[in-house]
Order: structure tokens, then C-alpha cells, then sequence
């Protein structure tokens, strides 16, 4: 069954991971937004979730910041449930909960634990069903993906790029961090999560050093080493660059993007983030993630890819998403050339004229 459902005011969706996998979430809850304008939607994420969401104009109402919960909230095992999360869910009397968290085995049962009059989600062979389901299969985009689940619910897609409000807030924290930013910025953010996905530093030194404009290194506390090793690499004087590290939250690294006239990273949640407040991107993508969570425009956005399918070390194969990973954490994306990524970036900065209003 697919279609609206009668008489909903409240939906609880669950999207409970990181910024990227939330930002890749927006199109599909604006749509079922739009599809149910009367109803209040209620994310049902972590405190991250909470932070950045809160007040902030959006197709969000409310954020549940749940506690690590095990395929749920976090990756972690040995979390189970807390006594009495499912009694407070359930007095907020949802109508419609949605997953887009995965392919549920854990989350479903989660799901149907709220007391939704109707549940709707994703499921792989191994999860239970929920009332409205679609299969969640291997290589699809995380964005189309969601869609399919808000089309279960009779919502349609408005856009397929996520959006972003950045907000007074946002700027005043920038501005109370940094100061005023020069025009004609360029970040490079060399972090991501995974390190296979991360392109060499002294590449994203040899690319800031090339565009010739101020230039922001951004990344987290935990990402500091790769900050300073863009900057020890480049090899510039008269204008050096400004790294930013763990000195904004991401409302406060969404106001700098906004400044920016252009991101250079790899795979990873600020581009995500810059893409979704507006700002052109350029990343370097291992092939596999790009079908996953690439961009899914190219006027504005540019994903250079790598075609490296096996353990540069071992050989074991990355195209197989059951297969056990290896312990080598070499960069899988150097076959990614310096020019490769140039040839994008020069044709962004210069190419504004082009662009029309996507």
C-alpha cells in the first residue's frame, strides 16, 4: 500500500547517524514536509541532530536526541535500549513513523516499538517489515533511496540536492571565531572518517597553493594532524592559509562555507555541508562511495573518481560490500591526479556566469 495516510499530526522519523547521512536525509523530508504541511515531524536523532537543528527553519519541528542505542544510534554494540525510552516515545502519539535510518534489523523492530498507527522504512532480507517497506539493496543512492521510502507515504520530491538555512546565529559564531574573512575564499577540508577515502595532504596543499586566493583548512579536533600537514606542505609565503580547527560548530563551519567560494575535500559531511548551504565542491571520491552519497548535480558540484577497486596492500576487494574488510588503511583514491582536480576547480571559480539557478 503506498499514498497518503488519513488524519496524521505527528511523524517520527528516524535518521539517527551522522551529518552527510542527515543532509542526504533532507529531500525526503522536505517532501513528506509538504505531503503532511499540518502535521509536526519530529527527528528522532542524537544530540548532534539537536544542536544543529534546533530553531533552525527547516523541515524538521523537533529533534528526539535518543541515547546510543546499538544499530540504532550508534555502531557500538552492548547498547541496548534504556528502561522507558519506548513509554516517552510513545506518549508523543505518532501517527507515521518512518525509517530512513537503514536496512533494519535493528531499526525496524525500534520502529514498531513506537506505536505508530502506520510504520514505513527500508528492509533488507535480513529485517522484519514494517506496514509500507522497500528493499534496501547495495549501490543506491542514499538520497533516491529515502525517496522511495517518503513515495510509501505519498510524498514527492521537490529537489534532490539537500538544503541548509544558515542562520544570525551561525554568522555571529563565525564572526566571533574568526573575525572578517577575506574575499574570495577557498577551504579544504582533508579529513573524512574513513581513511582509505582520504586523498594525500600534500595534494590538497599543492591545489590551495594553485588557486591563488585566500585559503581556510578546515577540520575537526580529531582531524588536526591532517589540518597542519596541508598547511606544513604548501609552499606559498606572501599568503598563508588559516587553519580552522575545532573552533566552530557546524553551524558556525556552515557560515563558512557559505563565505567560500569553493570547497576542495574528499568524501566526507562538510561537503555535504558546504553543498547544502549553497557553495560549489570539489571532492575526490573512491567509486563505490560516489554511487552511494555523491553529488547528484554537476553544474556546481564535481566529483573526481577513483576507479581503485581492491587493497592497494593486500588486494582484497572493496566492490564487495559482505566481504570482511582488511586492516590496511592506505588512501584508495590516489590514482586521483593534482591536474584531475585543478581542471575542476579553475573552471568553478571562473565559471559563476554558467551556472543559471540551480
Amino acid at each position: 500500500m503506498t499514498g497518503l495516510v488519513d488524519g496524521v499530526e505527528r511523524i517520527a522519523v528516524l535518521r539517527a547517524n551522522a551529518l552527510g547521512d542527515y543532509l542526504m536525509a533532507v529531500p525526503a523530508l522536505e517532501a513528506i514536509k509538504r505531503a503532511y504541511p499540518g502535521a509536526r515531524q519530529t527527528l528522532l536523532g542524537t544530540a548532534m541532530h539537536a544542536e544543529l537543528l534546533t530553531g533552525r527553519p527547516g523541515p524538521v519541528d523537533d529533534v528526539v536526541a535518543l541515547p546510543p542505542i546499538s544499530g540504532v544510534s550508534t555502531a557500538e554494540r552492548g547498547h541496548p535500549a534504556p528502561d522507558g525510552i519506548f513509554h516517552e516515545l510513545r506518549e508523543r502519539g505518532f501517527d507515521l513513523a518512518v525509517q530512513i535510518h537503514g536496512g533494519g534489523r535493528f531499526s525496524n523492530p525500534f520502529v514498531r516499538r513506537l506505536g505508530a498507527r502506520v510504520t514505513a522504512g527500508l528492509r533488507a532480507p535480513d529485517a522484519g517489515p514494517l506496514d509500507r517497506w522497500v528493499p534496501y539493496t547495495d549501490y543506491h543512492h542514499e538520497t533516491l533511496r529515502f525517496l522511495q521510502v517518503a513515495a510509501l507515504v505519498g510524498a514527492v520530491a521537490d529537489g534532490l540536492e539537500p538544503r541548509l538555512t544558515v542562520t544570525d546565529r551561525d554568522r555571529a559564531e563565525l564572526a566571533a571565531a574568526l573575525g572578517e574573512l577575506p574575499a574570495g575564499l577557498v577551504a579544504v577540508h582533508p579529513g573524512a572518517t574513513d581513511p582509505r577515502r582520504r586523498w594525500p595532504v600534500e595534494r590538497f596543499a599543492e591545489v590551495a597553493d594553485a588557486t591563488d586566493r585566500p585559503v581556510a583548512v578546515t577540520g575537526t579536533e580529531g582531524e588536526r594532524d591532517l589540518v597542519e600537514g596541508v598547511i606544513a606542505e604548501m609552499r606559498r609565503s606572501s599568503r598563508p592559509a588559516t587553519p580552522v580547527v575545532g573552533a566552530l560548530g557546524i553551524g558556525g563551519l556552515a557560515a563558512l562555507y557559505e563565505r567560500c567560494d569553493l570547497l576542495v575535500a574528499n568524501d566526507t559531511g562538510p561537503r555535504h555541508l558546504a553543498a547544502a548551504v549553497g557553495t560549489p565542491t570539489v571532492a575526490v571520491y573512491w567509486c563505490g562511495n560516489l554511487i552511494n552519497h555523491g553529488p547528484l548535480s554537476r553544474t556546481r558540484h564535481r566529483p573526481l573518481i577513483s576507479w581503485t577497486t581492491a587493497c592497494p596492500v593486500c588486494g582484497a576487494s572493496g566492490v564487495d560490500v559482505r566481504a570482511e574488510r582488511c586492516a590496511h588503511n592506505l588512501p584508495w583514491v590516489t590514482d586521483v591526479s593534482v591536474g584531475m582536480v585543478m581542471e575542476q576547480v579553475r573552471d568553478l571559480l571562473t565559471g559563476e556566469g554558467r551556472w543559471g539557478n540551480e
